[in-house]
């Protein structure tokens, strides 16, 4: 559009859900009537979600944000087609504290152009790690996977090129890649920001990844509840297919599931896959021994295959010298709850809790002491405030009893009753489960009644023996994560919070 001025607008579900399509469809009005026309370029979201409604403006991108509608005259008075100043405005995103205190590897590309635009991603540098994987051949990339000692993101921490090693030297006559979308711990969204933002990335991944196990088909599993991810995938996908990177050899569809957390659980997902009932299988064998339709399947996530085409690109080494300990490479990190700047915060392993929860989140929204958080997702640890100072490694958290997960991070303040916390643990374990395993199914309903007895103050003492007792059984008799892991949370408020479970919160 001639004279127009560049308008960056984040097509993305957060930035939906408080406003920007009316903010954007107002800047659109106003500057008709002011004669000041816009090329609207829809970006990924920069993960700057506390900013939100928000948009850049210019060759220069000015950012300007939080935005209300009723924002909008006032930016067009400051003169912000021209950089003006306003209340809202918060200089080049690039050169933002935010932003500039991160290291972006995953998530570089993050907001830079058009979300499904093929050229925009390659002029990024997209495609980069595939090309270099065609130079090289299955061996060599797993070299480069071996030196990046990659982790697998979706929670287990699972070292990536032994399971990809394992797919590949598998015999059959047909392999399977799946990626695991279902992203359903609550305060999590890296993979739908990844999709939603970066689709040809991930579809990069899985393209690497085909070539090196031998497999001539992938699926993405996509929760239900992301239909703008859907949206923005199916419109990458066929881009690809048009560019003829994806088509005879290898090819992939996406998979909608039908809302069961459970489905975040490999085999679940693979049982769902297949047209069943969503529920864990039992071990051995291995998905990738026996995965989808018994054929040797290469399950990762979304982040874990988003990460190969920058190893693949510029090498394992390379990412291997950012990090910390046993765990390389840089983590992206979703800050929720009470939380003044919540987002997503793409750092290297190592970093500490609390330089996270105030240097980055600034401590939290309601201006209260920090009291607790949870990583790892509602089946995560709590840590308490004086914790904090422990880093983001997986062994380091093991020590205290828990888990990076998905990598979110939900912050409390002083008002948290953590017995009602552990309260909801159980009572979420009880909603989710598959049914599968008696620990699970029925352990997290009796956990929901003990616990009910406690908040009340009844036989309180007898009862936490009786929590503790029904902890040790879900942890070692159940069948998946889902049973195993809702333990995590209920003991960990009780060793650090024990005031709440006698009556004590609040005095």
């Amino acid at each position: 559009m001639t004279n127009a001025v560049p308008l960056y607008v984040a097509r993305e579900t957060a930035a939906r859900s408080v406003g920007v399509e009316e903010v954007l469809q107002r800047i659109l009005e106003v500057g008709k009537e002011r004669g000041i026309s816009f090329d609207v370029i829809r970006t990924g979201g920069r993960g700057l979600h506390w900013a939100e409604p928000l948009v850049e403006v210019g060759a220069a991108r000015i950012a300007y944000g939080p935005l209300e509608v009723t924002d909008v005259e006032g930016l067009f008075d400051a003169e912000f087609a021209r950089g003006g100043d306003h209340a809202t405005r918060l200089g080049s995103l690039n050169d933002h504290a935010w932003l500039k205190g991160q290291t972006r590897l995953v998530f570089e590309r993050m907001g830079l152009g058009c979300a499904t635009d093929l050229e925009a991603f390659r002029s990024l540098g997209g495609f980069g790690g595939w090309e270099r994987a065609c130079d090289l051949g299955p061996d060599e990339v797993l070299d480069e996977l071996d030196a990046s000692n990659l982790r697998g993101r979706g929670g287990a921490g699972f070292p990536a090129a032994i399971k990809w090693r394992t797919v590949k030297e598998a015999q059959a006559d047909e392999k399977f890649i799946v990626c695991n979308a279902d992203e359903g711990d609550a305060g999590t969204f890296s993979d739908r920001l990844l999709m939603e933002g970066d689709p040809f990335c991930l579809i990069e991944g899985m393209m690497i990844a085909a070539r090196v196990v031998g497999a001539a088909r992938g699926y993405i599993y996509l929760r239900s509840e992301y239909p703008l991810a859907k949206e923005i995938l199916s419109e990458a996908l066929e881009a690809v297919r048009q560019d003829g990177l994806l088509g005879p050899h290898f090819d992939i569809e996406l998979r909608i599931g039908a809302g069961s957390y459970v489905c975040g659980e490999e085999t679940a997902m693979l049982e769902s896959l297949e047209g069943k009932r969503g529920e864990v299988r039992a071990k051995p064998p291995l998905p990738a021994h026996a995965g989808l339709f018994g054929k040797p399947t290469l399950v990762n996530n979304v982040i874990t295959l988003a990460s190969i085409p920058w190893i693949v690109a510029r090498g394992g080494k390379a990412w291997a010298e950012f990090g910390h300990g046993r765990s390389r490479g840089t983590l992206p990190v979703q800050l929720g709850g009470n939380v003044k700047r919540g987002g997503l915060v793409e750092v290297p392993f190592g970093m500490t809790l609390r330089e996270l929860v105030y240097d980055f989140g600034g401590g939290t929204l309601s201006g209260r002491p920090v009291r607790a958080i949870q990583i790892g997702g509602p089946l995560g640890t709590f840590l308490p405030e004086n914790a904090l100072d422990v880093p983001l490694d997986y062994e380091a958290l093991a020590e205290l009893g828990g888990s990076v997960g998905h990598g979110g991070v939900i912050v409390f303040d002083d008002t948290v009753d953590m017995a009602r916390q552990a309260r909801f643990a159980f009572d979420f374990c009880a909603r989710e489960s598959c049914g599968k395993c008696t620990p699970c199914r029925i352990g997290s309903v009796r956990g929901v009644e003990v616990m009910d007895k406690i908040i009340a103050g009844d036989d309180v003492n007898e009862n936490i023996a009786l929590i503790e007792d029904l902890c040790e059984t879900m942890k070692e008799g159940s069948l998946c994560a889902m049973g195993g892991l809702t333990p995590q949370p209920v003991l960990a408020a009780l060793k650090d919070f024990p005031k709440d479970f006698h009556g004590g919160f609040g005095s």
